[in-house]
């Protein structure tokens, strides 16, 4: 009978985190992972929390436990970062983050005793490496992903520096967040556990605004000031590590500093290249082939193994190579630009411009209607309805190309939703 109750608890709470647009697939070694990271008690309660931001005194409500209860609950999870605190217009909320870009990554990024890292590491190699299904899913379904790009910004030419706008820029990104947070990369780490990690620094994984207060509160990552972030930037620009930071052009709350060896994003992006799972930046490299002395140092250099070496074909230097890129795999990061010792790369703009959300209920919406879980967003039945939360939704929808309207339709099958999508033809 325990066994049975283990298992639903489990699994209630595998189905809640696939109320998210991007989910978890079910597997064992999820529910391993998820056995690591919470008690029985915890996975049962955490399953019936809404996808919205919430209140201790919603979570009562739900739970059917007194407030005091509940606060107590709710501030351990957050102080083992399952869930994110924040403040909210003076009053306090929760909110359960997704598995990636979320727990899973806030588990590893210090170092602790009260979980076992090292079978957890073992347990996320296997899950995410090996069984595949899961960074499948996060990075390859729709057209929207999690993640972008940031261009490497000494890569770029004072022209090309004129069409750079802020949100395009890691250094903007750091100058204007309201908390700043630094931690051990998740990647690296886990691959330290498992004897696979680079030399690539460790605690150089940024977290802006409303994460970073919440994890520096809680000692999971270390509050630092601009100027140090800065710091750790140039840091990460010398170690050719490319910033791959929230889809979001307001309220950023991570950017990553990926190599191309550890790093879920970049060998997602190698692996799925074909899938476009990484938005990249608005730039792509132009190779200068007079100029190219075929060294290869671009081709060490790039992190999803886009350059190339072939053969210049010049009859008199039968041996000379010169570079080559794949397009459909460049991230538009600009490392090669640097690692280029001849000058013979520059960044151009791309033809088409990349299209990034505006904030995280922008982002979250179209990934819910790309990935067909809309409903879930608009009608989360784990919770009391709310209004403000409902008007940000539709505020977003409103907003979008009719065809993505139009998916969107389809999925709730809803009058009042047709009705809604109407007004823009009035």
């Amino acid at each position: 009978m325990a066994h049975h109750t283990l298992k639903t608890s489990y699994s209630d709470l595998v189905d809640r985190l696939n109320r998210f647009p991007q989910g978890a697939p079910p597997s064992g070694l999820l529910n391993k992972i998820l056995k690591v990271l919470f008690s029985e008690k915890e996975a049962q309660l955490v399953s019936l929390l809404p996808i919205k931001p919430f209140t201790a005194e919603k979570a009562s409500i739900i739970w059917k436990l007194d407030l005091k209860t509940t606060q107590k609950i709710l501030d351990a999870l957050a102080d083992r970062a399952l869930l994110v605190d924040m403040e909210q217009n003076g009053k306090q909320e929760y909110a359960l983050p997704p598995p990636m870009a979320g727990f899973f990554e806030f588990s590893m990024m210090r170092v602790r005793n009260d979980i076992d890292q090292k079978a957890l590491a073992k347990l996320f190699y296997q899950y995410l490496n090996v069984e595949e299904d899961f960074i499948r899913e996060l990075f390859t379904r729709g057209e929207t992903q999690l993640g972008r790009v940031f261009v490497n910004e000494p890569s770029l030419s004072p022209e090309n520096a004129l069409h750079v706008l802020d949100y395009e820029r890691a250094t903007e990104i750091i100058k204007t967040a309201t908390h700043i947070g630094v931690g051990t990369c998740y990647c690296r780490h886990k691959m330290m556990h498992m004897d696979k990690a680079c030399d690539a620094p460790m605690d150089i994984c940024m977290t802006f605004n409303t994460s970073a207060a919440s994890l520096t509160k809680h000692g999971h990552a270390r509050k630092i000031d601009k100027a140090e972030c800065l710091d750790l930037l140039l840091e990460a620009y010398d170690h050719n590590l490319v910033q791959f930071g929230e889809n979001v052009r307001e309220e950023v709350n991570f950017i990553c500093n990926c190599c191309g060896c550890c790093c879920e994003a970049m060998i997602a992006a190698r692996r799925f290249a074909i899938l476009n799972p990484v938005h990249t930046t608005n730039f792509i490299p132009a190779i200068i082939e007079l100029q190219c002395n075929g060294c290869g140092k671009c081709v060490i250099a790039c992190p999803v193994e886009a350059m190339t070496l072939v053969s210049a074909n010049d009859p008199h230097h039968p041996n000379l190579k010169k570079a080559l890129l794949n397009e459909e795999r460049c991230l538009g990061c600009g490392i090669c630009v640097r690692s280029c010792a001849v000058n013979s790369i520059m960044l151009k703009s791309r033809a088409k411009r990349v299209l990034t959300p505006l904030n995280g209920v922008h982002k979250a919406v179209v990934m819910a209607i790309e990935r067909g879980s809309l409903q879930h967003l608009i009608f989360d039945n784990r919770v009391l309805f709310s209004h403000r939360a409902l008007s940000a939704v539709l505020g977003v929808l409103l907003k979008l190309p009719p065809i993505k309207q139009a998916m969107a339709s389809q999925q709730i099958k809803s009058r009042f939703f047709e009705k809604v999508i109407q007004k823009l033809e009035i």
